[in-house]
């Protein structure tokens, strides 16, 4: 019982980090320029579009995930079946599918994950869009799961809350670590 009473108040206190930023009415503007000043070469039509979609497609992925909860309760509430969707993942993949519909030249997505090395923390995935050809070191964070519904984005080198890893590296790490795992089972 007072486990899950410490359970409970810990998640609830994780819960009210998610509070988002206060919106301006001008956020898609705002992503839209930043995508601009990702580098030069950048089709403005393709930042303003992209810009357009992730906030658009955001505000339905909540309606269809059904959130009404922080990020760490939804979570639960989708680890028990009660909501279809929402997890960290489930975001990233979704926005990063319905970007890359838009078959944009100039604007390349990428996907990364956070926490992975880090037992004490949940994974967190991410898209990523940045300049054709450029690293998603170079790029801006597009993260819906942040703040449960509600799209955060910011460059990538400025998001202090979390050290992204190309989601490539990290499940080809994991991959070698469960072979490695498995090896001394498998005989000769």
């Amino acid at each position: 019982m007072i486990k899950a009473l410490a359970f409970v108040l810990a998640l609830v206190g994780l819960a009210a980090c998610a509070t988002p930023p206060p919106q301006t009415g001008d956020e898609v503007q705002r992503l839209a320029a930043e995508i601009r000043t990702l580098g030069p070469g950048i089709d403005p039509e393709e930042a303003d579009r992209a810009a357009r979609v992730a906030y658009t497609y955001t505000a339905q992925l909540a309606k269809e995930y059904q959130i009404t909860d922080p990020p760490l309760i939804h979570n639960t509430k989708v680890n028990r079946g009660l909501r279809p969707r929402g997890l960290c993942w489930h975001w990233a993949e979704d926005i990063e599918r319905r970007l890359q519909q838009e078959n944009f030249e100039t604007l390349t997505l990428h996907r990364a994950i956070a926490n992975a090395d880090n037992p004490f923390r949940i994974d967190h995935s991410t898209a990523i869009i940045s300049r054709a050809g450029d690293s998603m070191y170079e790029g801006v964070v597009l993260d819906p799961w942040r703040y449960g519904g509600v799209l955060f984005w910011s460059p990538l080198s400025d998001d202090s809350r979390y050290d992204w890893v190309p989601r490539d590296v990290v499940l080809e790490k994991r991959r070698l670590e469960q072979v490695a795992r498995l090896k001394p089972y498998v005989t000769n």
